[in-house]
């Protein structure tokens, strides 16, 4: 079988990290063309069952959904299924379309964009479920959100979420600072004001710890105006910004750290405390649903969601807490992909 990937969004934040993850696994068991930038998957070129057909139209474009080139769609239309990571669907596929809804944070939560981008988002979201012969996401929380908001009459599978192999392998070498961790955006779901204000009540109650953000200052200071107050008014030593960094850069911040905060509001998975814990660091993250969901048998500690003194109180209760243990192995790519590989071995078994 031979099977279209959309990997367009190789190298772009999460969605990307997902697609590279189960990329191996589809190249083990499927002729594959790979749909994207022709320098992002060099790496594949010289595997004899994989074609690279290169693609720099951007996602969610007015050109990827209404003047996709014919040329591209055709050789798309000569494989068996199309496989999108993300619920951006091209124009002019006529074969059976898979693709994967993470979550539908912009629809749930307000004030994250503009009417108008909830409305183009809601077209984006109803598309690509009209055009898809089923969903995948990656929560029962996702799901029961996907089925709330756009009233999805399509099969929805679960698959989860997973740390890629090489970001779990530890240095046992690398030695704890006093940092504390945040990974994120400047978005209001992720919750970094909550944060804030619990790191100023720990400092105040003795913390020596510094903050470290993932991330520019300027994103940060210019994205949100609560935010960017509470930034300004703080002593320059309590926080540190990282800039732009490399995944290198990052698993060695996850194994300096002694804690890892995930503050968020809203997820559909939420990466982080899965990395910091496969990688000895603590994690403390909200109670929310999804939480309670993914991280329900993992060694994490949990605060009230949005209540800055229960966090300060955990963050300054846990800081020199031993590493985690017992940490289980419930998610894996490999398993995420033996999902998707029966669902699709499924419905082309039952259309023979």
């Amino acid at each position: 079988m031979k099977i279209c990937i959309d990997c367009r969004m190789i190298g772009s934040g999460g969605i990307g990290s997902y697609i590279s993850a189960l990329l191996p696994f589809f190249i083990k068991n499927f002729d594959c063309v790979l749909l994207g930038d022709i320098e992002r998957l060099s790496q594949y070129k010289t595997n004899s069952n994989i074609e690279i057909l290169d693609c720099k139209i951007k996602t969610f474009s007015l050109i990827e959904l209404f003047l996709f080139p014919k040329e591209l769609s055709a050789k798309i239309n000569s494989c068996e299924l199309y496989y999108s990571p993300y619920f951006n669907i091209p124009s002019g596929i006529k074969i059976p379309i898979f693709s994967t809804i993470h979550d539908v944070v912009f629809l749930d939560v307000k004030d994250l964009t503009s009417k108008m981008g909830v409305f183009l988002r809601k077209i984006f979201y109803k598309y690509g479920i009209f055009k898809s012969k089923l969903i995948f996401t990656v929560s029962e929380f996702s799901k029961s959100r996907i089925l709330a908001n756009l009233k999805c009459k399509k099969d929805i599978i679960v698959t989860y979420n997973s740390v890629p192999d090489w970001f779990s392998k530890k240095d046992e070498t690398v030695n704890k600072t006093d940092t504390v961790l945040f990974v994120g955006n400047i978005k209001k779901h992720k919750g970094l004001k909550t944060l804030i204000e619990a790191f100023c009540i720990a400092k105040q109650k003795g913390l020596t710890s510094q903050l470290v953000i993932v991330g520019n200052s300027e994103n940060f200071r210019t994205g949100y105006n609560t935010i960017s107050d509470l930034i300004n008014k703080l002593p320059k030593e309590y926080i540190k910004f990282t800039g732009r960094i490399s995944d290198e850069e990052l698993k060695l911040l996850y194994q300096q750290a002694k804690l890892l905060i995930q503050p968020s509001l809203y997820e559909g998975f939420g990466m982080p405390p899965m990395e910091a814990i496969n990688l000895g660091t603590n994690a403390i993250i909200s109670d929310i649903s999804v939480f309670l969901e993914i991280y329900k048998d993992y060694p994490v500690i949990y605060f009230q969601s949005e209540n800055e003194n229960d966090l300060a109180e955990k963050i300054i209760s846990n800081i020199n807490t031993d590493k985690p243990k017992n940490i289980p192995n419930i998610y894996s790519f490999e398993k995420t992909y033996n999902i998707i590989e029966k669902t699709i071995k499924s419905y082309f078994g039952d259309k023979k």
